[in-house]
Parts: C-alpha cells; sequence; structure tokens
C-alpha cells in the first residue's frame, strides 16, 4: 500500500504532506490518497475488443432529450439534459439544491420515467416529509437511504431507473480505499465507479456535491472534468431569489441562466425579476439607483444602494454585499481624483439588493452616481437607469453592449 498526497485545489501530488501546496502555493489543501498498488504479468489479461460506431448514425431527435417542463432549467441546459447525461449540481448549503432536484424528479416522474433518489444525508422519514410538503409524490419516483457504492450499484442494477439522482457524493463510500468519505481518493473512485456504470447502463443522472467557505466545489478538481455538465446553484438564504448558472456544458451553452424564487412550497420559475425590483421603488431615494446587467442572453435590473457616513476611526471601512471589494476601491479613487469626491475620511457601503451578485463592469457608472448621491445627499430619480464602465482616466469606455441595453430599457419605459 502506498500514499500520497494530492491538493483539492490544483490535483497536484506530493509524497509527504506539508502546510503548502509546492504546486500551487495554497495552505491546507493536502489530502491523503492511498494508492492501492497491484502487479500483473504483461500479456497475462486478454480482452475482446470493443465494438465501434461510425460517428454519420448520429441523429438529432427529440428523443435525445429529456425536458424537465421546468423552463428556466431547461434553458441553462440546452433544452434538457441530453440522454444519458452525468450532471453535477453544487451551492451552499441551505441554498436549495435538495428541493430542486425533488421537483426535477417529480418532473421526470410525470412523464412515465421511473426516477431514483438515493440520499446518504436524509433518511428516507426525511424525504417523504420535504416531498409531501412541495407536493413531490409520484408514484414513479422510489427513495432509498444509503451510503455505501457497492450497495448503491447494486440497488441502481435492481431498480433499472431512467433517472437517477444521488444526494451526496462527499458522503458516499466504498469498502476498497481505506479512507474516509469524502476525503479526495473516496470522491474521485465514487464518481468514476458511477458515471462509468450510468454510461453503459444509459441512465440519465444528477450528483450533488458541497462547495468550500470560498464558494468553490469541495473535493477533487478532476471531478469537474469527469462530469458532462456542473450546474451552480447561488443566492442568499435570507433572500427568496436564486440563480442556476452553468460552469460548464458539453451539450449547450454555458452563458444562460435560469432564476428561481423560493417559497414555502418549494422553487418556482422567475422568469422576469426586474418586474419585481421595480415594484417597490415608489419615491426617488438618496443613494439608491437602478443598473441593467446581462446574464446570458438576459438583462437583469438591479437596485445598488450606496451609504457614505463620516468616519469615527482612522482608517475608514470600505464594506460590499454582493459586489467586488476591489472595484469599489478601484472607483473610489477615481471619484477623489476626477470628481473631486473626498471620500478619505467616509466609510463606505455598497448593497446590491435581493441578494443578486455583480460581476459586470458595467454597473460603475451606477455605484458612482449612488456614491456621489449619498455623499451630498442628492436623491436620483426612481425610473433612472445608470450603465457604463468607467476608466482610470474618469470616462465612460465605449462598449459595444450599451446600444443593446439601451434597447431593453426603452422597452421597459425607463430613461
Amino acid at each position: 500500500m502506498k500514499k500520497t498526497y494530492t491538493c483539492t485545489s490544483c490535483n497536484g501530488n506530493s509524497p509527504a504532506w506539508s502546510g503548502q501546496c509546492p504546486s500551487c502555493g495554497e495552505w491546507n489543501t493536502l489530502e491523503e490518497h492511498i494508492i492501492e498498488k497491484t502487479t500483473r504479468k504483461q500479456g497475462s489479461i486478454k480482452q475482446s475488443p470493443t465494438k465501434t460506431t461510425s460517428i454519420r448514425q448520429f441523429q438529432r431527435t427529440s428523443e435525445n432529450r429529456l425536458k424537465t417542463n421546468i423552463e428556466e432549467l431547461d434553458r441553462v441546459l440546452g433544452d434538457g439534459f441530453l440522454r444519458d447525461s452525468f450532471t453535477l449540481l453544487t451551492g451552499e448549503p441551505g441554498i436549495g439544491k435538495s428541493t430542486l432536484t425533488l421537483q426535477i424528479a417529480q418532473s421526470v416522474a410525470e412523464q412515465e420515467k421511473k426516477t431514483l433518489i438515493i440520499s446518504g444525508e436524509e433518511s428516507e422519514y426525511q424525504l417523504q416529509e420535504r416531498a409531501n410538503r412541495l407536493g413531490t409524490t409520484s408514484k414513479n419516483i422510489q427513495i432509498v437511504n444509503e451510503s455505501n457504492l457497492e450497495k448503491i450499484l447494486a440497488t441502481i442494477e435492481a431498480e433499472k431507473p431512467d433517472f437517477l439522482i444521488i444526494d451526496s457524493i462527499q458522503v458516499i463510500s466504498t469498502d476498497g480505499i481505506m479512507s474516509t468519505s469524502g476525503s479526495t481518493s473516496q470522491v474521485r473512485y465514487c464518481t468514476e465507479e458511477l458515471l462509468g456504470y450510468c454510461k453503459r447502463n444509459n441512465v440519465t443522472t444528477i450528483i450533488v456535491g458541497h462547495v468550500t467557505k470560498d464558494g468553490t466545489l469541495a473535493g477533487p478538481k478532476t471531478l469537474e472534468h469527469l462530469v458532462d455538465a456542473v450546474l451552480h446553484f447561488e443566492g442568499d438564504r435570507y433572500h427568496d431569489l436564486r440563480i442556476l448558472r452553468t460552469y460548464k456544458n458539453r451539450f449547450g451553452s454555458t452563458s444562460e441562466i435560469g432564476i428561481f424564487k423560493m417559497t414555502p412550497k418549494g422553487l418556482t420559475e422567475c422568469p422576469n425579476p426586474s418586474a419585481e425590483i421595480l415594484a417597490h421603488r415608489k419615491d426617488d431615494k438618496v443613494g439608491s439607483i437602478l443598473s441593467i446587467i446581462v446574464e446570458g442572453t438576459r438583462p437583469i435590473i438591479v437596485e445598488i444602494q450606496a451609504l457614505v457616513n463620516q468616519t469615527h476611526f482612522g482608517y475608514p471601512k470600505r464594506t460590499t454585499s454582493g459586489y467586488d471589494l476591489n472595484r469599489l476601491n478601484l472607483l473610489i479613487a477615481v471619484l477623489q481624483k476626477h470628481f473631486k469626491t473626498d471620500l478619505s475620511n467616509y466609510d463606505v457601503y455598497i448593497n446590491i439588493t435581493e441578494g443578486i451578485r455583480v460581476r459586470d463592469p458595467i454597473t460603475d457608472q451606477a455605484v458612482i452616481e449612488a456614491l456621489i448621491s449619498s455623499y451630498r445627499r442628492l436623491p436620483i430619480p426612481k425610473s433612472r437607469i445608470a450603465v457604463g464602465e468607467m476608466s482610470l482616466t474618469g470616462e465612460i469606455i465605449e462598449n459595444k453592449r450599451l446600444s443593446d441595453i439601451t434597447k431593453q430599457v426603452e422597452k421597459m419605459g425607463l430613461k
């Protein structure tokens, strides 16, 4: 038996454990990986060749896609799950992954597809409790609580489902590897075994994966390379809005998003989140302005709130929620240099409402206007939308998207 230590960040190997990965420099990312050393004589194992298929035999038909009839999800996947695909769903704890998978199972089961849910974290009673609350109690859905890989494969072989959900891959383990569940070796081996079985037996599969505190996928990086698609469910657990992104998709676009709203009855589709943000804006406000971001092909209106308050300490605070702190510091420097707005003695806070995270620099103009509004106590018209990327010289950078965004704004009846 031989041991090696694998980095969960870069997948690099090290013969001995250390606090810092020698390959990428990350700290506390090396995990023990046991390698089973086997010896065999050359030519002692003979295998028959695998049958090949001409690539020209493929025909694109509607049967190649399994639609869930959840439009926001089907859009992200590229018109539904491709047959026999292997998908990884990730997200922070409590964001709604189990709720989403139950609703997917219900939609698939309503199409007379046998669906099997294997949960290693929740008992069958807990699954039934949630299913009754959500109304996902189709007769075609089977559930089981199991975390042993060999028993899981035997169960899949016996049930022969059309659609499989495993929640979650981090708690699945095999007796053949001497390490705890969730370790690099366990997660990688279990995923490879499940992937191979489901591909050979034409089972469309979703596996649920945990994320680390910084939002990245927990476990080996090779897990993302093994699967066909990686879906990331994000949002603020204290807000209703949820966004489903695809970081990898072998069979469709990676620029589309799906938007949902969490309710007591589960997740509901939210095709027009901009309308909800506009609904609660009734008066002109100080430090609050609208901007617009484009996710895939969808423009979404966001509300940006700024608070500038005189500091009582030697070093002013810069705090953001849903916005990049480094980008805020850059815009404050531009304000002080080119707009003669000295914020060196003021605390600055930026908040994006509804728990949305803004990464698009086209919101620079809106952030600057919100900061000036709060600093000078000037109210901003409730219907005003500001867009534009700010350069270090204090000028708006020409952007080809501005004309398209302007058209979208005019359709909404805004300025």
